[in-house]
């Protein structure tokens, strides 16, 4: 298997191997060929003793020998040799030098075929032909899949991107394929995320403007008070608050540069100035600094969506919990809401995707989380949902990112 496996996986050396044992083939049937073309010639001159009527006479025109000379078996090239059956019973022998035989017409048979230069322009004739028709279908085989391929990429190309190509074997084209059927997946998952983003923040946008819109018609006939102000500002704010998710997911699944660069970043500094904004305890592991490569603005944001989401949930204190894990840092955001369903704990992560029964009341748009994996994901890390440790009633956050960056 391991003298095969380059051939396996790579195409031109399969072409190239059929190409070169189709030429041996055909070398070796010409070859064949031509030796029993030579073996059936020299079988029929040995067969065939041709005879000949001699007749000898001297200056005077007396006869001296009259008779039939038949042909000696031997080896034409080293002459020919006649016996000589005179009428009076005497044997003669008549030796000639060599001279190419010519069969009469009614002599020729099927080895006349094979003689030179008919008999080698047919033979290479068909044995090319064979040659050609045994080689076609396996040169055709390893390029079918390349036509399955170009037409899965027209159909892409023409807008049905769930279309998929043939994974078969394990060469180029079967490379080739993965990395279409790859990026493809990727293709529609941005599109569709982009539709969902833009379907959903449509209908969000929609609330807080009408609530703004009734409101102003009903301040016509009089003076708006301090908590009419008060609705105003916290719609205008949710509206700037929902502008600025949606730019910033669009930013990062496109895989925007300009988000920022990445330097070090104290983890334990950050978390100490977030969790103050919602009284969160904080709980280092080894209580030394722990620094991660990432973009300052992105890490702060990851954070405080998860300690706001918290704080929009729970129902007790909240405790952040900092440790290092091997080479990853670990932030974990622990609340004591109603938890979170098993079942939920990946939809919870989808932009615009709220809890069953969770009201538009208690703040936020849904995109909040989103963020959170998106610039997880962007750093090399990953977020999840899981139980509290100690067994209470709530949901833990828990933000895993790398401490060495990943190229």
């Amino acid at each position: 298997m391991s003298l095969l496996s380059p051939f396996s996986r790579r195409l031109y050396l399969r072409i190239w191997l059929a190409v070169v044992g189709g030429v041996l083939v055909f070398a070796f049937a010409v070859g064949f060929a031509w030796r029993w073309a030579a073996e059936q010639n020299q079988n029929q001159n040995q067969h065939q003793l041709p005879t000949r009527d001699i007749l000898i006479t001297d200056s005077l025109g007396r006869t001296l020998v009259d008779g039939v000379a038949v042909r000696q078996r031997g080896n034409p090239r080293e002459g020919i040799l006649y016996r000589i059956e005179a009428d009076n019973g005497t044997a003669y022998e008549l030796y000639l030098s060599p001279r190419t035989h010519r069969m009469r017409p009614d002599e020729r048979g099927p080895a006349a075929w094979f003689r030179p230069p008919l008999g080698f322009l047919w033979i290479l004739a068909l044995v090319g032909m064979a040659v050609t028709v045994g080689v076609f279908p396996i040169i055709r085989r390893l390029l079918q899949r390349l036509e399955l391929l170009q037409r899965s990429v027209q159909r892409f190309g023409e807008g049905d991107l769930s279309v998929r190509a043939a994974e078969q074997g394990q060469d180029e084209v079967a490379d080739l394929a993965h990395q279409f059927n790859a990026a493809a997946a990727r293709i529609e998952a941005l599109v569709q995320s982009h539709k969902s983003l833009l379907a959903n923040a449509s209908h969000e946008l929609r609330s807080p403007l009408t609530r703004i819109r009734m409101g102003l018609e009903l301040m016509q006939d009089g003076t708006p008070s301090p908590a009419f102000r008060a609705e105003i500002e916290r719609n205008i704010a949710e509206l700037d608050q929902l502008v600025d998710e949606i730019l910033l997911a669009s930013r990062l699944d496109s895989g925007a540069a300009e988000v920022g660069t990445f330097e070090p970043v104290d983890l334990v500094g950050l978390a100490v100035e977030e969790g103050v904004r919602v009284d969160a305890e904080l709980q280092v592991g080894d209580g030394a600094a722990i620094e991660v490569p990432a973009i300052a603005k992105l890490l702060r944001r990851a954070v405080r969506n998860l300690l706001e989401n918290a704080r929009r949930y729970s129902h007790g204190e909240i405790t952040l919990t900092i440790r290092r894990e091997a080479n990853d840092a670990v932030l974990s955001v622990c609340d004591h809401g109603p938890g979170v369903p098993l079942e939920q704990r990946e939809r919870i992560f989808e932009p615009f995707y709220r809890l069953p029964g969770a009201s538009e009341r208690s703040g936020g748009v849904g995109l909040g989380l989103a963020l959170v994996r998106s610039i997880a994901t962007r750093h090399g890390g990953s977020v999840h949902c899981e139980d509290r440790a100690d067994g209470k009633t709530g949901a833990c956050f828990v933000l895993r990112l790398p401490i060495t960056r990943q190229s």
